[in-house]
C-alpha cells in the first residue's frame, strides 16, 4: 500500500448526493478479484449518459481529489469501488459523509476519505468547477488546506492514520509486531514446560 503524507491536487467536484457503489464501479464490470483494471469504468454510466460530467471534461483531468456531496459510497460492500477510484488515479475523496461499509473498505485497501463541514464542501464543489482548484491534504496533521490559505482540521481514527502514513494494511500492521509476537510465543512455551 502507498504511505501517505501530503496530497496536493486539483480537485474533480462531484456535486451529487448518495453516490452508490453501483454508480461508482457498475456489477458488470466487477470480473475479477484483482485490484487491477477497474479505473477505466469508475461512473462509466454516468460518463456516458452526460457528456458534461466531471470525469468527461479534460479540466479535470489528472485530478487526485475528488470531492462529493453527502453519503459518497452508499449501497453494496463491493471493495471493487474503492479499487476503480485508486486504479483511476485519485488518492483521496472529501465529502460531507460516506458510508460505512464504503469507509471500512476504503480504510483496509489504503485510500484516503475525509470529512469535512457542509459549507466547506458546498464552497470547494463550487470553486472546484474552475478545473484548477488545488486541495492539500496533510494526513499527519489532519488537515486540509484550501487555496485561499484556510486550514480546515478534520478527524480520522488514530488506527488507521498509522497504517495509512506507514503504508500498512492490516496484515502488514500485525506482521510488523512480529519480533514481540516470537518472544510471547516463546516466553509462553518456556512456561508450559
Amino acid at each position: 500500500m502507498r504511505a501517505y503524507k501530503t496530497i496536493k491536487s486539483k480537485v474533480m467536484p462531484l456535486p451529487l448526493k448518495d453516490v452508490d457503489t453501483d454508480m461508482i464501479i457498475p456489477a458488470q464490470f466487477m470480473t475479477s478479484i484483482s485490484r487491477e483494471g477497474y479505473g477505466e469504468n469508475l461512473f462509466v454510466r454516468l460518463r456516458q449518459a452526460d457528456p458534461q460530467f466531471p470525469s468527461n471534461q479534460e479540466k479535470y483531468k489528472g485530478a487526485e481529489i475528488l470531492v462529493a456531496d453527502h453519503n459518497f459510497g452508499c449501497g453494496s460492500s463491493r471493495e471493487h469501488a474503492v479499487w476503480a477510484l485508486d486504479g483511476a488515479g485519485f488518492k483521496a475523496v472529501v465529502a460531507k459523509s460516506f458510508a460505512d461499509i464504503f469507509s471500512g473498505n476504503s480504510a483496509k485497501n489504503g485510500f484516503l476519505l475525509v470529512v469535512l463541514p457542509e459549507a466547506i464542501v458546498d464552497r470547494i464543489l463550487l470553486e472546484g468547477r474552475s478545473g484548477s482548484y488545488e486541495l492539500s491534504i496533510d494526513l499527519e496533521k489532519q488537515t486540509v488546506s484550501l487555496p485561499d490559505g484556510t486550514d480546515v482540521s478534520f478527524d480520522y481514527n488514530p488506527f488507521r492514520k498509522h497504517c495509512l502514513l506507514n503504508g500498512l494494511d492490516d496484515i502488514d500492521y500485525i506482521l510488523s509486531f512480529k519480533d514481540e509476537i516470537k518472544a510471547f510465543k516463546d516466553k509462553s512455551a518456556l512456561t508450559q514446560k
